[in-house]
C-alpha cells in the first residue's frame, strides 16, 4: 500500500507499507490490543543493539465492514520468513555465513525483548511495489462486484510479488503473542515442534522459553529438519507424551527438581519420576549422534556446545540471549 506522510503531504514524502488486518475483530481482540501494548512498549528510546532488529508499528486504524469493525496495524514492508527463504535452497538449508548473521541479530533483538521469538524476516526494497505498480496498470488483475447488506463491493485478486532485487538484514516481528516476562507464566505458548519442557509440564515459565525456542529453530534451517516432530504413533498427530519421549530419547531423562515443580508431570510421570509412556522410548541417541553434515572435528564440537547451552531441561541452566549473541561458532562464520 501507498500511503502519505502523516506530517507531510507531499507526494514525494508518500512510502509504501504493510496493513496487516484482523479480521473478526471482536473475537480477537484480547490479541490485538496484546500487541499493540507490546509496540507502545518497544516505543520507548532504548540505547540497545536489538532495539533496531524489532519491527514497530506506525500507525493503527480502524475499517468498519458490514458486519464489524477491523482494527488495522501499520508496518514497514518486509519480504517473507527465513523459514520460506530456507525453501528456497534446493538442500532446504541456510548457508553458514547467512545462518551466523541470523542468530546474531536474533539473539540481539531477544536480548532487547526477552517475549516469545516468533518469525524473522528479510526486508525488501521499493523495487518490488513499484513492479507491482506497472503490472496492475499494464494488466489489471481479474476482480468482481458483489453486494453485501445492500452495500456493492469490488473483490480483488491477489498478485504475486517478485523477488526484490536487494534483501536485508532480518527482523523479528509479529507480537500478537508475547507476553511480559518480567514474572512467571503458566499459559500455554509456542508452535508445538518449538514448545519447551516446562510448558508441556506446566512449570511457570519465563524468557529462557525464547532459549529453547531458537535452539529448535536453529536445528530446522541448517541440519535441514525438526529436532523433535510430536508425533504419536497411536493417534497419528502431534501429543505431548510424545514430545516428550522424543526430549528424553535426545537428552536423557529430565531432573526430578523440574518434575516435582509441573502441575501437570502427573500425566507423564509417576511419584518415582519414571516416565509413563516408555513405549515411546527408543534409546538415547544424543545430539552429537543426530549431528551428521558437519565434516570437521572442530566445527562439529564447537556447533554442538553452542546447541547444548540452549537445549537444557532446565530453564535456569540455558545461557542468555547477549551470552549467544558473543558465542564463539556465530562470530567465526560471520
Amino acid at each position: 500500500m501507498l500511503i502519505s506522510d502523516t506530517h507531510n503531504r507531499v507526494f514525494s514524502h508518500y512510502r509504501y507499507v504493510m496493513v496487516k488486518i484482523f479480521i473478526q475483530a471482536s473475537s480477537m481482540g484480547q490479541q490485538v490490543d496484546n500487541e499493540l501494548e507490546m509496540y507502545k512498549y518497544m516505543e520507548l528510546p532504548f540505547a540497545h543493539r536489538g532495539h533496531n532488529i524489532i519491527r514497530t508499528l506506525l500507525d493503527t486504524f480502524y475499517i468498519y465492514g458490514p458486519q464489524d469493525k477491523y482494527r488495522c496495524l501499520v508496518h514497514t514492508p518486509l519480504w517473507e520468513s527465513v523459514l520460506a527463504f530456507l525453501r528456497r535452497n534446493p538442500i532446504e538449508r541456510l548457508p553458514l555465513p547467512v545462518l551466523a548473521v541470523v542468530l546474531h541479530r536474533l539473539f540481539l533483538a531477544l536480548d532487547y525483548l526477552h517475549t516469545e521469538c516468533h518469525i524473522a524476516h528479510t526486508g525488501l526494497d521499493d523495487s518490488v511495489f513499484t513492479h507491482a505498480e506497472e503490472y496492475e496498470l499494464q494488466t489489471p488483475v481479474p476482480r468482481k462486484e458483489v453486494e453485501t447488506d445492500g452495500t456493492q463491493r469490488t473483490i480483488y485478486k491477489s498478485q504475486e510479488l517478485i523477488i526484490p532485487k536487494e534483501v536485508g538484514s532480518p527482523i523479528l516481528c509479529d507480537f500478537g503473542s508475547a507476553e511480559h516476562g518480567d514474572h512467571c507464566h503458566s499459559v500455554f505458548i509456542q508452535p508445538q515442534i518449538y514448545r519447551a519442557p516446562e510448558v508441556i509440564l506446566g512449570v511457570p515459565w519465563t524468557f529462557s522459553v525464547d532459549i529453547w525456542n531458537v535452539g529448535c529453530m536453529i536445528w530446522d534451517l541448517y541440519e535441514g529438519g525438526s529436532l523433535f516432530t510430536g508425533q504419536d504413533p497411536e493417534f497419528q498427530r502431534y501429543r505431548n507424551r510424545a514430545h516428550l519421549a522424543e526430549m528424553i530419547n535426545l537428552l536423557g531423562p529430565p531432573p526430578p527438581s523440574l518434575i516435582t515443580q509441573g502441575e501437570l508431570s502427573n500425566k507423564f510421570f509417576s511419584n518415582e519420576g519414571d516416565f509413563l509412556n516408555r513405549d515411546l522410548l527408543t534409546g538415547l541417541v544424543p545430539l552429537e549422534q543426530r549431528e551428521t553434515t558437519l565434516a570437521g572435528t572442530a566445527e562439529r564440537k564447537a556447533f554442538l556446545r553452542f546447541m547444548r547451552k540452549m537445549l537444557q531441561w532446565e530453564p535456569g541452566k540455558r545461557s542468555s540471549a547477549k551470552e549467544l549473541a558473543e558465542n564463539e561458532w556465530i562470530h567465526s562464520h560471520m
